[in-house]
């Protein structure tokens, strides 16, 4: 959202941001006046699903999807009272034109479920894949890849009722019961479908291709490319020199969310190419200590707590990740293709996308060995059919100005 910001303050626009205290320092050195958002108006998926105790009561064979319901409803669709007053009061003293917000801000709701003449515009960019219906009947959740028979949709069937009734019914009683008080009509879709729907735009940061094809979206969706990455964030380090393009550049994360267990992926992939010495192995924490990743170092590893992206993916080869959506765009921009090993949050559904779309593996795992990733790796490296899809999408990426859809989205006057 700092990107999309700084685009917007570029062109001579006023903004204020909304968010956790962490960004403070992100927005207000790009020029926009920042108004702190609780922290209890924006609880941590992943810690709740580590924490709440709902969750870590529930019985061992409770299905997963009940799991993830009962962790979204926690954490995106109990804070919208909070965050709608929080948004409120910026309004009152920022008399916004447009209100440009992600799509796990929920908060949103009550404004877009109200009169339609007394809010501002509302563009909503989506910081998941695409959450809408498909037209092979699948969930949009579960890493469901389209259908190619009709026994897959008649299995598709069953699981999208089981997913009406243990994921959306829940989220919609909740959010009605939670916005019933705050001027809002009730939801006649889910929630994450609603914001998709009711905004006045939908920007998605991707390519057509890389989403799962659908006869019809609502008008309000636009894809728009990549979001671009901030420059300068964060410093080189030290061992910059070592990507000299002499070795293969594997990188691998496990982003800033997912990301309080190495043993899941990062340690894994290290053990898997530590013995490789034409290979380097660029590790990134997302802002957690170095000292955190469990086992021995090998020689070939380069490790950081963050990078700046702008510098490192040009020299990728090969970018390992559980599957964060934004991470995985961002790669496909610069053409790298993939090895994703991931199941929580939207993992497996953005991975899904991967496979599907040709540009990379998916393990389709929450926990790869070493060896499985060994010989993903190797394979994405040796077969150049990944890398070649990748460059497709690069060059799909790159015909969209995103510059111009983002000020296009929060300019026009159209609703």
């Amino acid at each position: 959202m700092a990107s999309a910001a700084s685009i917007l303050i570029s062109e001579g626009n006023q903004v204020a941001a909304l968010t956790g205290e962490q960004f403070r320092r992100q927005f207000e050195d790009i020029g926009a006046l920042f108004h702190p958002l609780p922290a209890d108006a924006s609880p941590d998926v992943a810690h709740v699903i580590a924490h709440d105790p709902t969750l870590r009561n529930l019985p061992e064979d409770a299905p997963q999807l009940m799991r993830f319901q009962i962790a979204v409803e926690r954490a995106l669709v109990d804070p919208i009272p909070l965050q709608h007053v929080m948004l409120q009061a910026v309004l009152r003293h920022f008399a916004a034109d447009v209100i440009l917000t992600e799509s796990g801000f929920l908060g949103i709701l009550p404004l877009l479920l109200g009169a339609r003449e007394r809010r501002p515009r509302v563009v909503i960019c989506g910081t998941y894949f695409l959450t809408w219906e498909r037209d092979d009947g699948a969930p949009y959740l579960g890493g469901w890849r389209p259908a190619s028979t009709q026994a897959q949709r008649a299995q598709y069937a069953g699981l999208s009722r089981d997913h009406d009734r243990l994921f959306e019914q829940p989220l919609i009683a909740r959010a009605d019961e939670l916005m019933k008080d705050l001027g809002a009509r009730p939801l006649h879709r889910g929630v994450f479908e609603s914001a998709i729907e009711l905004a006045d735009a939908y920007l998605q940061p991707s390519v057509p291709s890389f989403e799962f094809p659908r006869a019809s979206l609502p008008a309000s969706v636009r894809f728009i490319g990549g979001l671009p990455i901030t420059p300068n964030l964060h410093p080189l380090p030290a061992w910059a020199a070592d990507l000299d393009g002499r070795k293969k550049v594997v990188h691998v994360t496990q982003g800033t969310v997912a990301n309080k267990d190495f043993g899941m992926l990062l340690a894994p992939t290290l053990a898997a190419l530590g013995d490789d010495p034409g290979v380097l192995v660029v590790a990134i924490t997302g802002g957690r200590p170095l000292d955190t990743i469990p086992g021995t170092m090998p020689p070939n590893a380069r490790v950081a707590s963050f990078l700046p992206y702008e510098w490192l993916l040009p020299k990728v080869d090969v970018f390992v990740t559980n599957g964060g959506n934004g991470s995985v765009n961002q790669a496909l921009t610069f053409g790298v293709p993939l090895v994703t090993a991931g199941l929580s949050e939207d993992k497996a559904d953005v991975n899904a996308r991967v496979a599907w779309s040709g540009v990379g593996i998916d393990l389709a795992t929450g926990h790869p060995t070493p060896d499985a990733l060994r010989n993903a790796i190797r394979t994405v490296l040796a077969n150049p059919g990944y890398r070649i899809e990748a460059a497709r999408k690069a060059r799909e990426f790159a015909a969209i100005d995103t510059r111009a859809e983002i000020i296009r989205a929060v300019t026009s006057r159209s609703t």
